[in-house]
């Protein structure tokens, strides 16, 4: 027996041969990662230090002061009515452009043109997007409604449109064959198997909407972020303490709501 392994051994070699290019590049990430490390001034003393700083800040949240709770009410309904109208739209128009931008049933000259208008949606952060439409609109909600449209565009309509691209196009063949209008074959062969997909793009997109609306209103858009960005630099840390916990909250309930509409559509 011991021979017989020794035979087939030595006949195919090791089997499991050293790749010293793998191992290279292993090598060059690690020693950019330290230069990167040095070069950003990233230390473990500064490390050690923020967690002492951070406790102290964390002390000064509390206790939580929630005396101002009409002014957060008032607030987190703004934020939820950002997301709630920006995701509205944003599904609706990515419908449409997801469905230009999908390259199985879409020809060349149509899927490019929405698929870089997809790209644009997406390359920016939704921030950058809020100080453009503030400066454009003015502060308020609107802006905030703007941001989080193109948002939901760019995330929804990219993956709507990967999702019709991985579809059977066999019931697509099939009422070519017999005749039916395009809605007719959008509607009833394509709609079908990516219907529970897009309910769960479009779930999702809402809590991301919620969250990024929160985020939105410290450069003017609107939302619970203005008076957020307010307390913090007030110093003001023990209404801040509210508001964060206010903000996780409506996450919460928005997280619960997610799951109750997945399971009415499965």
């Amino acid at each position: 027996m011991a021979g017989i392994i020794e035979k087939t051994t030595v006949g195919h070699g090791n089997p499991f041969k050293v790749n010293w290019w793998v191992r290279f590049a292993w090598a060059a990430a690690f020693l950019y990662v330290i230069y990167a490390a040095n070069y950003l001034d990233v230390s473990w003393v500064r490390f050690i230090g923020g967690l002492s700083n951070g406790a102290d800040f964390l002390g000064e949240m509390v206790p939580v002061n929630f005396s101002r709770w009409k002014l957060l009410v008032g607030n987190l309904v703004e934020t939820v009515e950002i997301a709630v109208i920006a995701s509205a739209f944003g599904i609706v128009f990515s419908l449409p452009i997801g469905l230009l931008a999908a390259r199985n049933m879409m020809p060349p000259w149509i899927t490019w043109p929405a698929r870089v208008f997809i790209a644009l949606c997406r390359s920016f952060h939704p921030v950058i997007f809020a100080i453009l439409f503030v400066k454009a609109v003015g502060f308020g909600p609107l802006a905030g409604i703007l941001t989080l449209i193109f948002a939901s565009i760019g995330f929804i309509g990219k993956l709507f449109a990967e999702a019709i691209e991985e579809i059977s196009l066999k019931p697509v063949e099939a009422l070519r064959a017999s005749g039916a209008p395009f809605i007719s074959i959008i509607m009833y062969a394509v709609v079908p198997q990516v219907q529970n997909r897009f309910i769960g793009f479009s779930s999702y997109q809402f809590d991301a909407n919620l969250r990024n609306s929160t985020m939105v209103g410290i450069v003017g858009a609107g939302g619970i972020g203005g008076t957020l960005f307010a307390a913090f630099q007030r110093f003001d840390y023990d209404f801040l303490a509210a508001i964060l916990i206010s903000i996780i909250g409506l996450v919460m309930v928005s997280e619960c709501i997610s799951l109750q509409i997945k399971k009415v559509f499965q």
